[in-house]
């Protein structure tokens, strides 16, 4: 699972998710990807698995680009136990997605592939996604 190796806090406020990416809201590195079109939180859990999902289609050829890391400590009580006393302590890490951002983009492989490489993908994400293109490649494959 994707962690940081250190922090300078070991807890966070929640915060709120407010407005559009204004990062990581284009495609870079590949020549399509998925684009997150709510916003909500992923887990490192979600992220891990919809990478094994994609690289298992592509069969290892190609590259997959990670575009987000869960850097976002999320803390947990545990069960049955009386109100106050502190905040709990880490359960999990998570990264925090706004409306456009890009999660993974693909690159070196087939464009059918990619495409359902990716969808398998988008499936295993608790968010909306949208499968997009780069603009360079639009003419050739939409």
């Amino acid at each position: 699972m994707l962690k940081p190796k250190k922090t300078k806090y070991s807890k966070q406020q929640k915060g709120r998710i407010k407005g559009n990416a204004t990062r990581g809201n284009r495609i870079y590195f590949g020549i399509c990807g998925i684009k997150a079109l709510n916003s909500g939180f992923l887990t490192d859990r979600q992220i891990e698995s919809a990478r094994v999902a994609a690289t298992r289609y592509i069969k290892r050829e190609g590259k997959l680009f990670i575009k987000i890391f869960p850097d976002k400590p999320i803390t947990k009580k545990p069960q049955e136990v009386r109100m106050g006393k502190g905040k709990g302590n880490i359960d999990h890490w998570a990264s925090v997605i706004k409306p456009g951002r890009i999660i993974f983009e693909i690159d070196g492989v087939d464009f059918k592939i990619a495409k359902e490489a990716l969808r398998l993908a988008a499936h295993k994400l608790p968010i909306k996604t949208k499968f997009v293109v780069k603009d360079e490649f639009k003419k050739l494959y939409l």
